[in-house]
């Protein structure tokens, strides 16, 4: 794979403005009604659509709609809940156990801070920084699939994990990285796509470096 440019200061501040512009009140695409529900919308998303996630939660939350509840639930009965979603064998196991801990650890309230997050089974950085992006509107970047090959694209990173993906975008912009998070997932999710891009008329064509597609 050919080594992208990179992109200048100049033209980070450019790109920033763009999506600003664009994506001004970007939100997430997961239906959830609490922290709670937002969690393991964010749990279950992990390689896996917002579309499908969004049709498995209600009935989830209808039969655990507390951390209490499903700490307490029988794994195969959850595991016949999330079934269409990918990895939905560990998945389940790790929402019982997330739980759990919520429950132990926490008096049943799920922690609203990074660091306690990460401590939850299931919860990785990139879910832990979702969650706080969304739910509080934290000055952080959380890199999935879409960000990674949009931030590559772009020439505004060539790392080879997500992890130091987010870390070069964090310095790069600096602020309003909530949104510039939530605005690269829906330009990666509907136009700048790993197959087919839609390139023609595209706003951020003047500041692409590639088509080539970066897989995390």
């Amino acid at each position: 794979m050919a080594k992208v440019k990179k992109a200048t200061k100049k033209e980070i501040e450019e790109i920033k403005s763009i999506f600003l512009e664009h994506y001004p009140d970007s939100v997430t695409e997961l239906e959830y009604r609490n922290l709670y529900e937002l969690l393991i919308a964010v749990m279950l998303s992990a390689q896996c659509t917002d579309k499908r996630v969004n049709i498995i939660t209600p009935a989830l939350f209808e039969a655990y709609p507390d951390p209490v509840s499903l700490a307490n639930a029988d794994l195969d009965e959850v595991k016949s809940y999330i079934n269409t979603c990918s990895f939905f064998n560990n998945k389940a196991k790790n929402l019982i156990k997330m739980a759990q801990s919520v429950v132990e650890n926490y008096g049943n309230e799920v922690p609203l801070e990074r660091d306690e997050l990460v401590k939850l089974a299931g919860v990785g950085q990139k879910t832990a920084n979702v969650v706080m992006i969304e739910y509080t509107g934290a000055n952080l970047m959380a890199v999935d699939t879409h960000v990674f090959r949009v931030a590559h694209r772009l020439g505004l990173s060539d790392a080879k994990t997500a992890v130091k993906c987010e870390e070069e975008l964090s310095k790069k912009f600096k602020t309003d990285l909530h949104l510039l998070h939530q605005a690269m997932v829906l330009f990666g999710r509907y136009r700048c796509k790993a197959v087919k891009p839609e390139c023609e008329g595209c706003f951020m064509e003047a500041h692409c470096k590639t088509k080539q597609t970066f897989k995390v």
